[in-house]
């Protein structure tokens, strides 16, 4: 039985690949932030654990705690818990940004760089990171989400290569927009933490805020957005393939950017972000 941590595993991509994990005889410690959803996960018949990727302490406690069930040993790590903070690069203080990184990127390394000298001992691994297409390119009002995904493409790839030899494979998943909790979350950060009042994106702001609270009664999701299952199945390539890819893409707009990325300057892809950015956004 192979053994899988999963951060993240509340709602959306982390819960749906757990369960399926879980129905395909992986062994799945599930683990999330609140209390209340390790609760929940275990009523689910997962080993669930407490997570923060903001506190070293839990994540210490959590990796003690899977190392203990299985005599320190850890076949896979998908790192997927994470959220976006929404706002003008202009309007992100230190803190707010600090805290995008610890979130997306700093628990991440600290998680990872616990789990590898275990997988070294056993010559055998699988780090998996939930990247997005915001990895490969821009878009604006998500400078500090862009800044989390750039900087985890850039420190997975370094990952990949020091660890050639070693047994343990290293990919990408960048998913595009995925059915999930995202956009809720995204919103009460962007609430939280952007004064929208004094800022000179304020009229932006308004149709940012309408997008993200979903206040339209039967919206469609965005275009392209496909369901959480897209993302198992790239996740399951990483996980079982004998030599896994460093990068798998999901959904159109990832394969599309990452075309286009080749392809234009940069000067006509920032044409064409800004474009889709305002239509995004248009009020």
């Amino acid at each position: 039985m192979k053994t899988i941590l999963i951060t993240g595993c509340s709602s959306g991509i982390g819960l749906h690949c757990a369960t399926q994990l879980k129905h395909q005889g992986y062994r799945v410690f599930a683990t999330a932030r609140k209390p209340e959803d390790v609760r929940k996960l275990k009523s689910q018949g997962f080993e669930s654990h407490q997570l923060d990727l903001d506190d070293s302490d839990s994540i210490q406690k959590a990796v003690a705690w899977v190392f203990e069930l299985t005599g320190g040993q850890l076949d896979a790590l998908f790192n997927n818990g994470a959220y976006g903070q929404p706002g003008a690069v202009e309007d992100l203080t230190r803190d707010v940004l600090r805290q995008q990184l610890e979130t997306n990127l700093l628990g991440w390394l600290e998680l990872t760089n616990l789990v590898i000298p275990a997988m070294r001992q056993h010559n055998s691994g699988r780090l998996i990171m939930n990247s997005s297409v915001l990895g490969l390119i821009s878009m604006k009002y998500r400078g500090a989400y862009n800044c989390s995904k750039y900087a985890l493409e850039g420190l997975t790839d370094t990952l990949r290569q020091e660890l050639k030899g070693s047994g343990i494979h290293v990919s990408l998943i960048e998913p595009g927009p995925i059915e999930s909790d995202f956009r809720k979350n995204a919103y009460a950060a962007f609430l939280r933490n952007i004064n929208t009042d004094v800022s000179a994106h304020k009229s932006v702001y308004l149709a940012v805020k309408q997008r993200l609270s979903n206040q339209n009664a039967g919206e469609e999701p965005p275009l392209f957005t496909l369901s959480a299952d897209a993302v198992f199945k790239k996740l399951k390539q990483a996980l079982e393939s004998p030599r896994p890819k460093a990068r798998y893409y999901v959904t159109v707009p990832t394969y599309l950017f990452g075309i286009l990325k080749r392809v234009l300057s940069t000067r006509w892809l920032d044409y064409l972000l800004v474009k889709v950015a305002e239509g995004e956004n248009k009020q």
